[in-house]
Order: structure tokens, then sequence, then C-alpha cells
């Protein structure tokens, strides 16, 4: 999601905008393609992982369509300080957050490793506040982590990836490993929600290296 050029650079967080207590927006209870819940509470023993990886419209799709296993996705804004930011406020990149992506999986389907996967191919890691088109340090590379295993896959595929970067001619990867708990995840409204499900010739600039992962 395009949203124009302006400073890169993240913002401290006494620059940021105050935010609020609570959503100001109501954010739909079912995943329109998948019919699952999106806020929860999710099924005994599934996994959660959010990934930042540009236009969400996008990353939101890929995981619904691709990767049998996955639950239920929702899209929203992580990695920032606003509290409860609106859209808006997001698009100024004052509040810190990037578009991200929340993946509900059963782990006996698909592996939290295979979301991984996914994420390298699906985007490149190298722009840093960029993807595409797309300019900002809402569309940055950033994978939340919920506990030491998804720390350890997360570090050890970026390593992986990085081999197959650098083989094929591309620079440093920008990609941050963030702990979720440290950065609370703010689902966007309804109409982020499964956006490309709704609009399916909408722009959207995410686009991947071609670089596959090879372990």
């Amino acid at each position: 999601m395009g949203f124009g050029r302006r400073e890169l650079r993240m913002p401290g967080r006494e620059e940021a905008p105050v935010g609020r207590g609570a959503l100001a927006y109501e954010v739909p209870e079912r995943h329109v393609v998948l019919r699952t819940g999106l806020l929860g509470p999710y099924p005994e023993g599934y996994g959660v992982a959010e990934f930042a990886l540009g236009c969400f419209w996008g990353a939101e799709r890929r995981y619904w369509q691709v990767l049998a296993g996955v639950w239920t996705t929702v899209v929203g804004f992580q990695g920032g300080f606003t509290p409860f930011p609106v859209d808006d406020e997001v698009r100024t990149g004052m509040t810190g957050h990037a578009e991200t992506v929340r993946v509900v999986y059963d782990p006996a389907r698909v592996s939290y490793e295979d979301l991984l996967v996914l994420f390298w191919e699906a985007h490149d890691p190298t722009q840093g506040f960029r993807q595409g088109n797309d300019v900002g340090t809402h569309v940055r590379s950033l994978i939340f982590v919920r506990d030491g295993a998804q720390r350890d896959a997360a570090e050890g595929s970026l390593a992986v990836y990085q081999k197959c970067l650098t083989e094929a001619g591309y620079g440093e990867i920008t990609t941050e490993i963030l702990a979720a708990e440290e950065y609370p995840f703010y689902p966007a409204s309804a109409l982020h929600q499964q956006y490309l499900a709704h609009n399916p010739g909408g722009y959207c600039g995410l686009g991947g290296t071609g670089v596959l992962y090879r372990a």
C-alpha cells in the first residue's frame, strides 16, 4: 500500500502521537475467505506468528492462499510506540508501526519454519524502508517472535536466506527480529482485513526477489 515519500527514518518514542486507550474502530469477527475468527480465542494448541513484509494486503493473501494449515490471518500494526494507532497516524511514519500480518496456524499441518520460508520468499528483505514502490517505515521488514523457539528459528532462517541472497548478488538483510511481548499487535480496521479478497484487482507493491530459500 503506497502512501508517498517521506523522510526515511524511525521516529523516537517522544515523537510518536499519544494514541488512545482502545481501538477507534470495529474489526470484523470472521475471516471473509476462511470463515474463521479473527481476534480469538484461537483453537488450543495452534501457533501464532506475526510478520511485517511490506504491503499487508498482499502479505495476508499469500498466507491464506499458499499454506495449508493456516487457520486465520489478520492484518494490523505492530512494532511502534503509539497505543491503538489509526491508519492516518501510521501513514505519517511517526507511530513507528509496520504493516503486519498475524498468522494463526495448526502446527500439525504447517510448521513455523514453513511460515518463515514464505516470509523470506514473498518480499525483498534487503530494501530497508521500502518494498517496491511502497516507501516508508511502515513497510519495513520485521519478524515478531513469541518465544525462544521462534527466535531460534527466525535467526537461523535469516542466516540461511542471507547466504542465498549473497550468492544471488543481493546485499545485507535489513529484517529486524523483535520480541512480540514488547510490541503489541493492533488489528487494522475492516477496510484492510482481507482487502484483496474484497478487491481482487487492488494495488499491492509486495514482491519477492525470486531467490528461493535453500537450507
